[in-house]
């Protein structure tokens, strides 16, 4: 990036920018003080990242996790929730190559919402959100918990399931009986969100008449909403990290379902298999595959 810039390219442009870019390790010498700090980092870096930003922070400044998952408590823990502003976010990207980013989304199809912790809406959420609206349509939410909870119950039908099989979003959603496993998935992820009191909130740009319905109508809407939104070259995040050879977030998706179910009561075998799937997967013992979705089924088919 600082020799060559960063480029993004999506489906209707490319854009080409020099940027600023430094090291984490340059941070001790640089010894800036920052008003906004936006991360886009793996849920599982999202602590260790915030202790490092902590200290360049300024004392009313904040920290945006532009992130899968519930981490806003991670970096509430951290820097305060007065410093703490959560973020959902929908779209698709790739990266294999440093500097060079290929969005999958157009703008139109790419979408975040914002929130403070306390649902107030302030004048500095105004600000983060107009400065996200020119990367994707950006709305305020006065649930952001909610809506990111909302947002984990896609990912657990979507993300974790389709990683088992390597395959991009929109072929892995055509497998025979996959829109069965995802809806029970959804089912288990809403169910526990209901026992630890998050309330569904409407995403995607969706609206409260879209998710009217509830149940299984509702979950299918989501589905079907962000497998369009994403299109046909989606290939999701933690595929790309085994591609990489590195650490999946799968138990910040699927396995934070199936811990907090453990802890409510909440019945999660939909869950659990496809944890203990992507755990095996994670360390070696198994290879991404179509196959896996004989294992899912024989899996299922036990409960």
């Amino acid at each position: 990036m600082r020799r060559n810039g960063l480029q993004v390219t999506m489906p209707d442009r490319t854009v080409h920018v020099d940027v600023d870019a430094y090291h984490l390790c340059d941070l001790a010498s640089l010894r800036p003080t920052f008003d906004i700090v936006f991360t886009a980092v793996k849920a599982y870096d999202t602590a260790w990242v915030a202790r490092l930003v902590e200290p360049y922070l300024a004392d009313d400044g904040v920290v945006v996790g532009i992130q899968n998952s519930m981490t806003t408590d991670m970096v509430a823990d951290v820097v305060g929730e007065e410093r703490t502003v959560g973020c959902v976010v929908e779209l698709s990207a790739q990266l294999f190559e440093p500097g060079v980013v290929t969005r999958n989304t157009v703008r139109s199809g790419t979408w975040m919402g914002v929130g403070e912790l306390d649902r107030s809406v302030t004048p500095r959420l105004e600000f983060i959100a107009q400065l996200l609206s020119n990367a994707a349509r950006t709305d305020i939410t006065t649930n952001i918990e909610g809506a990111k909870w909302t947002k984990l119950v896609a990912n657990c039908m979507m993300m974790g399931p389709y990683a088992l099989f390597g395959l991009k979003e929109q072929e892995a959603s055509r497998l025979p009986g996959m829109t069965e496993i995802a809806v029970a998935l959804g089912r288990e992820s809403a169910g526990v969100g209901e026992a630890l009191g998050y309330q569904l909130e409407p995403i995607f740009g969706l609206t409260a008449d879209d998710f009217a319905a509830g149940g299984d109508e509702l979950l299918i809407t989501a589905l079907e909403k962000l497998l369009a939104d994403v299109g046909e070259h989606a290939l999701n995040t933690m595929i790309q990290d085994q591609r990489k050879g590195r650490r999946s977030e799968f138990e910040h998706i699927n396995g934070l379902v199936a811990t907090h179910g453990r802890k409510t009561g909440v019945d999660t075998p939909a869950s659990n298999a496809v944890v203990e799937l992507s755990q095996r997967i994670d360390q070696g013992d198994l290879e991404m595959g179509r196959e896996n979705l004989d294992r899912l089924r024989a899996m299922l088919s036990e409960e």
